[in-house]
C-alpha cells in the first residue's frame, strides 16, 4: 500500500494472448526459450508502436480492387503508408538490438543497421525494400522492373521494424469481401511473400504476408513460390497432434508452414506459431527444402 502522498503503484500491464500462448510454449519446449524470449521482445515493442500508427486512408473501390487483382499489383503505395520517421528510426534501431543480443545479429552487422537508422537517408532505404517487393511479382506480367534489393540482414531487420505500420494498413483491407478477386501467390496489400499458412475450419488454405500479415485465400495445394499443382510433387508431413503442417515442392524446393484450424482451440497466431514450428524448419531443411 501507498504511503500518503505517495503515487499509488501502477498495475502491471496484462499480457496480450500472444504473450501468454508464447510463455505457455517457453514451459512447454524449454528448448525454444530463447527463440520465445526473442519473440516476446520484438512483439512487445511492435506493439507499443503499433498502438501510435493511424488507420490509412486507401482508396478501394470494387473497381480498384478488380483492377488490381487483373495486374496482379498489390494496392499499397509507399507514399500512403502512415509512416513517422521518429517511430521508424526506434523500431529500425531497437530491432537491431533485440536481434543483437539473441544472436541474431553479428556486431558488424549491427552496427551497419544502427548506422542506417540513423541516417538522414533512412526512409530512402525503406522505400527501396517495400518497392522491391511489392514489384517483383508484376515484372512478368509487362511492368517495369523493380528497385535492386536490400541485401539479406537489412531485409531482415526491416521486415520486422515496418509490421507496426504495414499491419495497421492490412486492417483496412482484410474486412473487404471483394478480396476474394484476389488470386494470387503473393500479398493483395503490399506484395510480399507467404511465410506462413492457415487451414481454416472450412478446410480452405489462406496464405499469411510475411510483411504486413494480410491473409488471403489460396489453392490448398499449389505451390504459392513457382505455382507448381502437380500434387505428385508436393510433399506434405505434420506434427505428431496434427497441430501443423507443411508443404513442401518438389519443384521449386521451397516450403510453407501452416497452422491446422479444423480442430484448434485458438486461432491461428503467426508470431506464436512461427516459434513452436521451428523444429518442423529443421525437419524440412534436413530434407533438402528451402524457406
Amino acid at each position: 500500500m501507498a504511503e500518503p502522498g505517495e503515487r499509488p503503484p501502477r498495475p502491471a500491464r496484462s499480457d496480450t494472448r500472444e504473450a501468454a500462448e508464447l510463455r505457455a510454449l517457453k514451459e512447454q519446449h524449454p528448448e525454444l526459450a530463447d527463440a520465445v524470449d526473442m519473440q516476446l521482445e520484438l512483439n512487445e515493442l511492435q506493439r507499443r508502436i503499433q498502438g501510435r500508427v493511424p488507420l490509412p486512408a486507401l482508396e478501394l473501390s470494387a473497381d480498384i480492387l478488380t483492377r488490381h487483382a487483373v495486374e496482379a499489383r498489390p494496392l499499397l503505395r509507399f507514399e500512403t503508408i502512415p509512416l513517422e520517421l521518429t517511430d521508424l528510426r526506434l523500431m529500425v534501431r531497437q530491432t537491431a538490438d533485440v536481434l543483437r543480443r539473441f544472436g541474431a545479429l553479428d556486431d558488424a552487422d549491427y552496427q551497419r543497421v544502427q548506422a542506417v537508422g540513423r541516417d538522414m537517408t533512412l526512409v530512402t532505404v525503406v522505400a527501396q525494400w517495400y518497392r522491391t517487393g511489392a514489384e517483383r511479382h508484376v515484372v512478368a506480367v509487362g511492368f517495369s522492373a523493380p528497385e535492386p534489393p536490400v541485401d539479406g540482414i537489412l531485409d531482415q531487420v526491416l521486415t520486422v521494424a515496418m509490421r507496426p505500420f504495414l499491419s495497421r494498413c492490412a486492417e483496412v483491407l482484410q474486412q473487404r469481401s471483394d478480396l476474394a478477386t484476389w488470386t494470387h501467390s503473393h500479398c493483395p496489400l503490399c506484395g510480399g511473400e507467404p511465410d506462413f499458412a492457415v487451414i481454416t475450419p472450412a478446410a480452405e488454405r489462406h496464405l499469411i504476408c510475411g510483411r504486413c500479415a494480410m491473409r488471403w485465400k489460396f489453392e490448398p495445394l499449389t505451390c504459392p513460390y513457382c505455382r507448381n499443382s502437380d500434387r505428385g510433387r508436393i510433399t506434405s508431413f505434420a506434427t505428431t497432434d496434427g497441430q501443423y503442417r507443411v508443404y513442401a515442392c518438389d519443384a521449386c524446393h521451397r516450403y510453407l508452414k501452416a497452422y491446422d484450424g479444423r480442430r484448434a482451440t485458438r486461432p491461428v497466431m503467426p508470431t506464436v506459431d512461427s516459434v513452436a514450428t521451428l523444429p518442423l524448419d529443421a525437419a524440412a531443411i534436413q530434407r533438402g527444402y528451402t524457406s
